[in-house]
């Protein structure tokens, strides 16, 4: 995103919380590199709720993995930054200091609750594990006091706090998901990075979680990055919503102008698959197959499945740029001299 376009993006007047330039995330493969992010940029703003959505290998969890700088081998950090309000940028942090970032500043709630609660503890016991690995005192408060306030977590997500006794398979996957949210809010962090945890869930479960989400955030004036593929659940939750394919972003916006104005290609074929209960029409999907991060398309990643590309499409890697109020896209479509050609 070029200066010029980041000073015509209106949302500037709010306060930033997290500046995300130029993130690259690559694998390593036998058959080449793969880049699961490539030169993503992203702002965000404080006491926001922002939609993360594309296909499935688009680049979203990779994205917030790498936020909280836990992207292992063979995928590695390749450039970038991601800079706090404070100066702090969390992909130069030390190991250290990466423990102390994490649910102090980041916290992140995860798409499979089961995977992320450990069996054989009872759920009070994780949430004082939590907040005493993460904590920045030197001395932790004394165990009754630490149980006080795992009991209190639990009540802010609508859990009894009998819950704090139980190991996880004693609970609902509902109440699962409700443990991993109180324990990603323990020491009230700024930034919320929620991996799809509505997946696994039945619609009214979905509501509730959402419900839930959406008060801890109000309450703690926190930041939340959902990422997710529901896009009838993104228009609902979030305020901007960022499209991914490919690794790359390639259009944000207010939810009200994504659902209606839709200036990114892709971007229109998501929300003309969506379907609706007050017309009826025939069922279509995004023609072709999502690329191979090994060997990318040239130009526009997505111009092979394109209905509107133009030839220049495979020959130029369009970039952000405004195209309207609050509304970024990438497509050659919106640039003036599409028609020229490739340097």
């Amino acid at each position: 995103m070029s200066k010029a376009d980041k000073e015509g993006f209106g949302e500037l007047s709010r306060d930033v919380l997290l500046d995300i330039r130029g993130l690259e995330v690559h694998f390593e493969t036998r058959r080449g590199i793969a880049r699961a992010v490539n030169e993503v940029d992203l702002t965000l703003y404080k006491g926001e709720r922002f939609g993360l959505v594309g296909e499935s290998g688009s680049g979203k969890t990779t994205l917030i993995l790498a936020l909280l700088r836990m992207i292992k081998t063979p995928g590695l950090i390749a450039g970038g930054s991601a800079t706090l309000d404070d100066g702090t940028d969390l992909i130069q942090l030390n190991r250290e200091q990466v423990r102390q970032a994490r649910l102090k500043r980041v916290a992140m709630v995860p798409q499979g609750a089961m995977n992320s609660l450990n069996p054989v503890m009872r759920i009070g016991d994780q949430l004082m594990l939590t907040m005493r690995e993460h904590a920045v005192e030197e001395s932790p408060p004394p165990k009754a006091a630490q149980m006080e306030r795992a009991i209190e977590l639990l009540d802010k997500v609508g859990l009894k706090p009998e819950v704090a006794r139980l190991y996880p398979h004693e609970l609902s996957g509902g109440m699962k998901q409700r443990a991993c949210i109180a324990q990603a809010i323990s020491l009230n962090p700024q930034l919320i990075l929620a991996d799809e945890p509505t997946s696994a869930l039945d619609v009214v479960v979905q509501r509730q979680i959402m419900q839930t989400l959406r008060q801890l955030q109000h309450q703690l004036n926190a930041t939340v990055l959902l990422v997710g593929h529901d896009m009838g659940l993104m228009a609902q939750f979030a305020e901007r919503v960022g499209i991914m394919y490919g690794g790359k972003l390639v259009e944000v916006g207010r939810v009200e102008e994504i659902f209606h104005n839709p200036q990114h290609p892709y971007t229109q074929l998501l929300i003309s698959s969506i379907p609706s209960f007050e017309t009826r029409g025939e069922f279509k999907g995004i023609p072709g197959v999502a690329l191979s991060l090994l060997e990318p398309p040239s130009g526009c990643l997505f111009h092979p499945r394109c209905p509107q590309a133009m030839p220049q499409c495979s020959q130029r890697i369009p970039t952000l740029k405004t195209v309207a109020l609050d509304h970024l896209a990438s497509c050659l479509l919106h640039e003036e001299d599409a028609d020229a050609p490739a340097s």
